[in-house]
């Protein structure tokens, strides 16, 4: 089922949620809504859910508008980040229910539900759980339940609200590669909505990222993280740490000392670099490196992460040792630069992959905005 939303606004009272939204979601595809608090990815998808109604735009699946549609009639399965099961029911009831409720014209037989309900407990895996409670279920499992419910009704459209907000971070990371699994096998088009970048990152074929009512960056999960359109997304995917620069007749120029990158074409004026921790290697201080100090340090996985203060201002930017080796603090160390980006004030972008400059600019209207 492909679904357009077109020019969609949401306004509670004087509060924009939406600001002219616009997003293509293909059939079969896992269309990941990413952002902070606050920045309308749940508006946007109660909104094709039918759970709300937009103050302007419309939702299409296929060549239907669904303004012209009831929640029951849209087909959409959603599933809550807080499971919304019903303690008084098994996990069988649970599951059945949105198909017993049907009217007696569309509802199928006992038969062919008791049949639906235990295929949908084999395919996510709680095939001997049928006649348990929610109550005698760990948090993973009953959001397994609240999925094989919201597929029982055999749906257009998967909607999924944080699903696996309410877990552990150890259970969110199995059922990640769960849900990535039941997509492949049903087939399904789904739009989940996370806070998590690590969880969209994985899961999704696509990402939308969201801030503040509005799409800012659309795009393959390798978009997203190697060529962000924005400073807001660059901060938000990733690790990161921003540099204040200044941009000067094609060079970049931090506190009077110019970076060996080269930045022409980018308009003059303050700017800032973006760098991630991998892609800084601390070495000996030098006139082609950003200059400083180690401030403080500690263990990340199978890194150890530093933090130096750069230059007058101190600017914090955090590198990663290649070693578990400790280093000293307050000691003067160079940060070579293997990526970076630049995004001068204009918006527009260059990025630096493995000291070299890539051949084009980029600039904010490449990528797909609302």
């Amino acid at each position: 089922m492909d679904i357009l939303v077109s020019g969609l606004t949401k306004s509670y009272g004087v509060s924009p949620a939406l600001h002219g939204v616009d997003l293509s979601i293909k059939s079969g595809e896992l269309l990941g809504l990413l952002g902070p608090s606050g920045s309308g990815k749940t508006t946007l998808l109660r909104i094709i859910a039918g759970l709300e109604q937009p103050s302007n735009g419309t939702v299409f699946f296929g060549d239907d508008d669904t303004s012209r549609l009831s929640v029951q009639e849209r087909r959409v399965g959603f599933v809550f980040q807080h499971y919304a099961l019903f303690r008084h029911m098994s996990v069988t009831d649970n599951i059945a229910y949105g198909l017993r409720v049907r009217p007696s014209a569309k509802r199928p037989p006992e038969v062919e539900i008791v049949k639906r309900v235990a295929d949908l407990l084999d395919l996510v895996q709680l095939g001997s759980f049928g006649t348990r409670f929610p109550a005698q279920l760990s948090g993973g499992q009953r959001q397994r339940v609240a999925l094989a419910r919201a597929l029982a009704v055999e749906p257009k459209v998967l909607l999924l609200d944080e699903p696996f907000g309410a877990l552990d971070a150890q259970v969110r990371k199995d059922l990640r590669s769960w849900l990535r699994t039941i997509h492949d096998k049903t087939g399904h088009t789904t739009i989940f909505v996370t806070h998590d970048q690590d969880e969209a990152l994985e899961l999704s074929d696509r990402i939308a990222v969201l801030d503040k009512g509005r799409i800012d960056q659309l795009g393959v999960p390798d978009d997203i993280y190697d060529h962000p359109a924005s400073p807001f997304v660059f901060g938000f995917i990733g690790e990161s740490s921003r540099v204040p620069v200044t941009l000067s007749a094609g060079r970049i120029v931090f506190e009077g000392a110019a970076l060996p990158f080269n930045a022409d074409g980018l308009p003059d004026g303050p700017a800032s670099l973006f760098v991630r921790p991998h892609d800084v290697t601390p070495v000996e201080p030098s006139s082609s490196t950003l200059n400083g100090l180690v401030v403080a340090q500690r263990r990340v996985g199978a890194t150890r992460r530093l933090e130096v203060a750069l230059g007058v201002q101190r600017t914090i930017v955090e590198a990663d040792l290649p070693s578990l080796r400790a280093g000293e603090n307050n000691k003067p160390v160079g940060l070579k630069i293997l990526n970076a980006t630049v995004f001068a004030a204009s918006g527009e972008a260059r990025y630096f992959r493995g000291a070299r400059v890539e051949p084009v600019i980029v600039r904010p209207s490449v990528f797909q905005r609302a």
